[in-house]
């Protein structure tokens, strides 16, 4: 292939995997969504996606990355997509009649007047947020094609197991084809009811940046800058919406503590044992200002309410001068405004700070019957560290135990490992 033979004119073949798959992250869902909106079809996108990585895998290693790794990989997957439709005349004529139906309806512009999209992947994620899908889809199609996330990567985001999860993204996907949901950014009196569910999915990658789902390392920053950077697109995009506004800046408050939360060995260090003098300081600023912008102008949104708590953790000097009262405060508008044992969950944290854990002990027992909480990792820890705080040490190593079991990382279950041997 032409496009292949250029490579040998790129970086030597030495080049470090971590370089290689540097680019595979980067590139992915750029070229997913340039195919699908070339083709019409995500599961031939996937799967020459998915071929011209393995090409890449084969070809890179030999003479090396090329000069425009992202131009390799498309010249490689659209080849291996005509070929695909050469052998398949039935599914061609499908796709032809997919091309005819969308060119007929032609592009509806973007918000921004200027039409500035960086690349195609924002219309991918709107498509994918489509009011035809339903809501749980909408973020799982997202974070599996978008993000790059494995299937069961995208299942404990969801809280659910990953066979359930490889079902949910195999109707999304059935749905998209047969609804022929078109591939474009809504226009402007579509916006109000496409937008939330963008936003859940930046915030959903954004959570497996901040803890991943499993692997030796408690972050994965790649994830969360990615969803940083898709906001900051939004916001560009949709300045007046508060809701945009409240994401970036949520987002913006928590990122900030991202090198005070591990140590040098990669070891998850806590809120209270962060040296905060490592926060990034501009991004806290930043964040601040987007949460005025979020909580001003009309009634409180979700995003700019979970904001306004991430800044008052990071304007506190420690823990203990927090200002947990105002904490509990905003969570209280919080289950008004998106009720969910999760934020229920928070809650009580909040309140144990306030009041003490046998206060927030109290109401985490009330929860024990959720069945989303079950296995939900922070549940056990929450519970199993206001038992310790409490002495009632038999009972923490318990709960201790079960949040070991449920840990998705290795620093996460070092940490549960350290605080069950204290509460031996």
């Amino acid at each position: 292939m032409p496009g292949e033979g250029t490579a040998g004119a790129g970086v030597p073949a030495a080049t470090p995997v971590a370089s290689v798959e540097e680019v595979f992250r980067e590139e992915r869902g750029r070229l997913l969504a340039a195919l699908v909106r070339r083709f019409g079809d995500l599961d031939l996108a996937e799967e020459v996606t998915s071929e011209a990585i393995e090409a890449a895998l084969s070809h890179w290693p030999v003479h090396g990355v090329p000069p425009q790794p992202g131009a390799w990989l498309m010249t490689t997957a659209r080849r291996k997509a005509v070929d695909r439709l050469r052998r398949d005349q039935v599914y061609a004529a499908r796709l032809a009649i997919l091309q005819v139906e969308a060119d007929r309806e032609g592009a509806v512009p973007a918000a921004d007047a200027g039409g500035d999209l960086p690349d195609e992947r924002l219309q991918l994620f709107f498509t994918c947020a489509h009011p035809a899908l339903a809501d749980e889809d909408r973020g799982a199609l997202t974070l599996r094609y978008l993000a790059g996330l494995s299937t069961p990567e995208v299942a404990r985001a969801f809280l659910v197991p990953p066979a359930t999860m490889a079902k949910r993204i195999t109707r999304a996907k059935r749905k998209i084809r047969e609804a022929r949901i078109p591939f474009r950014v809504p226009g402007a009196d579509e916006l109000p009811e496409r937008l939330p569910g963008v936003l859940q999915v930046v915030y959903s990658i954004f959570n497996e940046g901040y803890v991943a789902s499993s692997g030796p390392h408690l972050q994965r920053l790649d994830l969360a800058e990615e969803a940083i950077r898709l906001a900051r697109i939004l916001r560009r995009l949709l300045p007046a919406e508060r809701g945009v506004a409240g994401l970036l800046g949520l987002l913006l408050l928590i990122h900030a503590r991202r090198d005070a939360r591990t140590g040098p060995d990669g070891e998850l260090v806590l809120l209270d044992e962060q040296d905060r003098g490592r926060w990034d300081r501009p991004m806290i600023e930043e964040g601040c200002g987007l949460v005025s912008v979020a909580l001003t102008g009309g009634p409180p949104c979700e995003y700019g309410v979970q904001a306004a708590i991430a800044a008052l953790h990071d304007e506190a000097a420690d823990l203990a001068t927090t200002d947990w009262p105002q904490i509990v405060a905003l969570y209280d508008v919080l289950l008004t405004l998106a009720p969910s044992p999760v934020v229920a969950l928070n809650r009580a944290a909040a309140i144990a700070m306030r009041d003490g854990p046998l206060a927030g002990l109290a109401l985490l027992d009330e929860l024990a019957d959720e069945p989303l909480l079950r296995g939900y990792y922070p549940f056990a820890v929450a519970r199993a560290d206001l038992l310790h705080r409490l002495g009632r040490d038999g009972e923490a190593a318990s709960a201790y135990r079960q949040a070991i079991e449920l840990a998705g990382t290795e620093p996460e279950r070092a940490l549960l490992r350290r605080k069950l041997a204290a509460a031996l």
